[in-house]
């Protein structure tokens, strides 16, 4: 399987890229825990569809040290007990934010207050901008057919 455009060659891509990883590095140096960016990243990725994210980011977090218990339930976390109330929070804004069109309205209220009451106003900025840019990256490699599974953990820096 052949993606339909060269992310990586494409002049014009290229550059688009290079600003969206520069939105990504800020978010990744922010004070939003490690372990709730990737957990953001492939929730956001699997309910987009976008196999090669959620092959880069499960791949990322476990040589980080994510538990495969743990990434084998990022998908029913409503029902996984392994996630902090906090963690839980974040996935739900996550979820909701990626789905704005599924939703009359967004995100709820009750979302947003229950991630309020985990995370200050800087690490709720990293949240919203993790959606924003994981949601961006997914669609790209939707739309181009990325194909995955040969990515290797620290391959793009």
């Amino acid at each position: 399987m052949d993606a339909r455009l060269n992310l990586f060659g494409n002049p014009l891509l290229g550059t688009f890229l290079k600003h969206l990883n520069s939105a990504g590095k800020v978010i990744s140096d922010s004070a939003l825990p490690a372990a709730t960016q990737e957990l953001v990243k492939i929730r956001a990725s699997q309910i987009n569809g976008c196999g090669f994210c959620t092959d880069m980011h499960t791949k990322d977090a476990a040589k980080a040290g994510e538990t495969p218990t743990r990434l084998n339930l990022v998908a029913v976390w409503r029902e996984a007990t392994v996630f902090t109330d906090a963690e839980r929070a974040a996935l739900e804004l996550a979820e909701q934010g990626t789905r704005i069109a599924d939703a009359a309205g967004g995100v709820t209220d009750e979302a947003w207050a229950n991630a309020a009451e985990h995370y200050d106003e800087e690490q709720l900025a990293a949240l919203v901008s993790i959606i924003a840019v994981i949601n961006t990256y997914n669609r790209l490699n939707v739309i181009v057919q990325q194909p995955a599974g040969d990515y290797q953990p620290g391959q793009f820096g």
